[in-house]
């Protein structure tokens, strides 16, 4: 089953930007096969502008000398990636890739490359060429490679389709292509869904659809969504700032309960670890991300089913991150819940009722411990999953707030006698303080929350 669980990779850019190099990706991959597949890990994405032999950090270059075959479809810069010499494409790279067992994904924009259009180039298996079929009008406002496809004209359909007939011939995996949903663009991820089944049935291995960006994307959306695509973002990029993940808990509780099997709404890339070495924003830097803030970012993403996206360079991170990512409780959580969602958001104050001495909020969501889409028995029969974070500056005592019956449902709180685990067990360092105090209906959940922290756990019935 394709995407049966949401996916869990590493992508280059907010480590390096437009500039990985083959060697860079190999890094990461050694990495990810000896410290994290066992954990989940298994997907590398090369992200933008591996085809620019200009590419820089921090920015776009327009007029770009982009690498190019004949028909104007995209070919690795050779300088960066050795292996693609002589129009060899990431065969190579892709073989050693699955060599791990891993799984390679690039990155590609909406379009055809205006260098393309300017040279006039064929679209393979037509008589068209690349001026009949571009659409100079709905052109990205970011990034200058490409101009938009007049979608009315037969040969815009070929032109994808030839595109991701070489893709599919080197052995990629997975495409996140981008420009597509904001504004939204329908024909073209209908166009470019129908280029991969394509591809698929021609090369017998399937390839999971990626959309970016996200901003706006309305939940409407989400029938035509999962029709055409695997994953797709629900914001804009997303970096180590804890405003930044604030932000994505209006945005997962929205998606949460519209999570499907094989179709995942995506909260972006996990800004964790060494990021910043040649990347769009910031410098190089282990994220500024707190401990406590990594941990609220991965329960929420994983209580949401949205994929997982690591973003930092895996060799040269910090130990305290890899532990992070190797937490069995991901992939767990991911591949094995349930009615995931937010049932408590409450503004806290230090007085009732006084605007100024509010001090943050308390947001509650729940998920049922199922078996996995793969056969995999849940670790948790029964059980469910809670997280309890607090967005305040300072640390929050769980009085008799949260009661067990509310995450576990009324009557199978009086049935039975619970337990309790904490999810980040795995982690080096002080155990959480969560217990339960109490039975039956007065069973409540109790702890010390740190700042921009969470309690995660797992809820047992005995």
């Amino acid at each position: 089953m394709q995407a049966w669980r949401p996916p869990m990779g590493w992508n280059s850019w907010d480590s390096y930007g437009t500039t990985v190099t083959e060697q860079e990706v190999l890094n990461n991959a050694r990495f990810m096969a000896e410290h994290l597949l066992k954990a989940g890990w298994d997907t590398l994405v090369i992200d933008i502008d591996w085809y620019d032999p200009t590419a820089r950090s921090h920015g776009y270059n327009a007029d770009a000398p982009l690498i190019l075959d004949e028909y104007g479809r995209q070919l690795p810069d050779p300088e960066r990636f050795p292996s693609a010499a002589n129009g060899q494409g990431f065969t190579a790279l892709a073989n050693k890739i699955h060599e791990m067992g891993l799984k390679l994904g690039l990155h590609v924009m909406r379009g055809i490359p205006r260098l393309a259009v300017e040279r006039n180039l064929p679209v393979l298996g037509t008589g068209f060429h690349a001026q009949d079929i571009a659409d100079l009008q709905h052109v990205c406002v970011w990034n200058p490679d490409n101009y938009g496809l007049n979608q009315t004209h037969p040969g815009a359909q070929a032109w994808y389709d030839a595109q991701l007939d070489l893709f599919a011939s080197w052995g990629v995996d997975f495409l996140k292509v981008d420009d597509m949903q904001t504004p939204f663009h329908s024909e073209e991820i209908a166009a470019y869904h129908r280029a991969i089944e394509k591809a698929e049935r021609q090369y017998g291995h399937t390839i999971d659809l990626s959309l970016s960006p996200g901003g706006w994307v309305s939940t409407q959306y989400v029938d035509f969504l999962r029709e055409n695509a695997q994953m797709w973002r629900i914001s804009d990029d997303l970096w180590d700032r804890w405003e930044d993940i604030y932000q994505q808990f209006a945005r997962m509780a929205r998606w949460a309960p519209l999570q499907t099997t094989g179709h995942w709404a995506d909260a972006d890339m996990l800004p964790l670890g060494h990021i910043g070495l040649r990347a769009e924003r910031g410098d190089d830097r282990q994220s500024k991300l707190t401990l406590d803030e990594s941990k609220s970012l991965l329960a929420l993403w994983c209580m949401g089913r949205s994929p997982l996206m690591v973003g930092g360079d895996l060799p040269t991170s910090q130990d305290e991150t890899i532990a992070l990512l190797a937490n069995p409780a991901l992939r767990e959580v991911t591949a094995g819940s349930s009615e995931n969602g937010e049932i408590v958001r409450e503004r806290i104050f230090g007085t009732w009722g006084d605007e100024s001495t509010y001090r943050g909020e308390l947001i509650v969501w729940k998920a049922k411990a199922v078996d996995w889409a793969d056969g995999t028995q849940t670790a948790h029969p029964g059980g469910w999953y809670a997280a309890l974070f607090w967005t305040g500056e300072d640390a929050y005592e769980l009085g008799n707030t949260i009661e067990l019956q509310s995450v576990v449902g009324i009557e199978a709180a009086s049935k039975s006698k619970w337990t309790l685990s904490d999810m980040f067990s795995s982690m080096p360092g002080k155990p959480t303080d969560a217990r339960l105090e109490g039975e039956g209906s007065d069973c409540v959940i109790r702890g010390t929350i740190p700042p921009h922290g969470v309690i995660w756990v797992a809820l047992d019935p005995q």
